[in-house]
């Protein structure tokens, strides 16, 4: 009998029976994964930058290790004494040791680390760090002994190497702020076996040569293997031994050297120590060359005030001057002799006018009467004027009496101080007189 085909979706071959397959929990399959991870890497180093750095309360540290095409999850306990726990961050780069393991509940495979070291520094950086805390415990970083550097110094001593770019940037800096700093050279190997000693007896010599204001140990930036030598405690020692302020240059803004934390003043830079070095003279000769322009300024200034209360005296002394008033009041007699003149001519005129109307009249009526009627009438007018006029007022015995220096009226006798001169003018003539008694 023929055996039949199978067909073309033959679902036994996809689902095997029950009793063929193994098949694991997911916990026994992790434990198997973890038994092999632990078995086969067990401890190993890492290199790689931190990243997503977390501290537990419970004193567990919790990290990322990275590189360009993965990342490792790392755990540091809190029982475990690794010498670098505390200088982790992220984005520093590391060598770490430790364990490959599995961390079960997440199914997740992790480093347990054991050691730290940072990448590029290693056993260096852990020595510079013993180091400070050892020298800090001595007190040889403490502030209370730092010693103000002199704001003019005029002679210095100088540790550097005769051929680095430190010496030429220090001497540019000087030459540009402070001509006349007379610098003493004690060269030393700045990087190098050896180079510790050298510095440390330099700063020695200048100290027994004497008679300086203060030393500068300097050098250009590097790594830190090239910054090493400033690092040692020989020179540490110098320093902190020196009777003489010593200013500590090493590498750039961002190096820091056991040099720097004993010197008395820490500098950025070589050109930034010059300058601070030089900043007193620097400024003084600043503020002397500009001190003419200052002064002119000032001065200017004070002339200028002055000239401006002058002028405010000025006028209000003119507004308050007696002639002032005197020529108010004669301007004041002039506009009353012009009103009076008008009010006159004004009733001169409307007079005339009632005049001429009524002379009119009786010309139209009859020409001899209105004649002698308006002739009548111009008598009586000039007879009225001249009564008006100040001769009348004269003729019947009243005076008029002015000042002869100023020419004003005098109304009152308040008016009058005894020995003014008066001049009285009369019906018939003048009278110059001189006032004796005011009463």
């Amino acid at each position: 009998m023929t055996k039949p085909a199978k067909s073309q979706w033959d679902f036994g071959e996809l689902f095997p029976p029950e009793q063929t397959r193994k098949v694991l929990s997911v916990w026994e399959l992790t434990s198997n994964i973890k038994r092999l991870l632990e078995k086969q890497v067990g401890s190993v180093w890492v290199s790689g930058e931190i990243t997503n750095l977390r501290a537990q309360s419970s004193g567990h540290v919790y990290f990322s290790l990275k590189d360009a095409a993965s990342q490792l999850s790392c755990v540091l306990f809190r029982g475990t004494a690794a010498a670098q726990r505390d200088l982790l961050a992220d984005g520093q780069k590391v060598l770490l040791q430790g364990d490959i393991t599995v961390y079960e509940a997440r199914g997740q495979y992790q480093m347990i680390v054991r050691e730290v070291e940072l990448q590029g520094a290693g056993a260096l950086q852990i020595a510079f760090e013993k180091l400070k805390q050892k020298l800090a415990a001595e007190g040889l970083f403490a502030p209370e002994r730092k010693r103000p550097l002199p704001r003019y110094p005029q002679r210095i001593g100088l540790v550097t190497s005769p051929t680095g770019a430190a010496i030429r940037d220090v001497l540019h800096v000087v030459q540009r702020r402070h001509p006349a700093l007379e610098i003493i050279l004690a060269p030393a190997r700045v990087q190098g076996d050896g180079a510790a000693k050298e510095i440390a007896n330099a700063i020695r010599l200048l100290n027994d040569l004497g008679a300086l204001d203060l030393i500068l140990v300097t050098r250009g930036g590097g790594s830190l293997e090239d910054l090493w030598a400033f690092n040692e405690e020989p020179v540490a020692r110098a320093i902190f031994e020196s009777h003489i302020p010593v200013v500590s240059a090493v590498g750039h803004e961002i190096d820091f050297t056991i040099a720097d934390f004993v010197a008395d003043l820490r500098a950025a830079t070589p050109s930034a120590a010059a300058e601070i070095i030089t900043e007193g003279v620097f400024a003084s000769r600043t503020f002397v060359a500009e001190a003419m322009d200052v002064m002119r300024l000032r001065v200017q200034r004070q002339f200028h005030r002055a000239g401006e209360n002058f002028n405010s005296l000025a006028g209000r002394l003119a507004r308050l001057h007696p002639r002032r008033k005197l020529n108010d009041a004669l301007q004041r007699l002039d506009d009353t002799q012009i009103n009076l003149l008008r009010s006159l001519k004004t009733s001169v005129r409307s007079r005339s006018q009632r005049f001429e109307n009524l002379a009119g009249r009786f010309l139209r009526a009859k020409p001899a009467q209105a004649l002698k009627a308006r002739r009548e009438a111009l008598r009586q007018l000039e007879k009225r004027l001249n009564a008006l006029g100040p001769e009348q007022v004269l003729a019947r015995g009243y005076s008029i009496t002015t000042d002869v220096a100023t020419g004003k009226l005098i109304h009152d006798a308040a008016e009058v101080c005894p020995g003014q001169k008066l001049r009285t003018k009369l019906k018939c003539g003048e009278i110059v007189s001189r006032a004796e008694t005011v009463a």
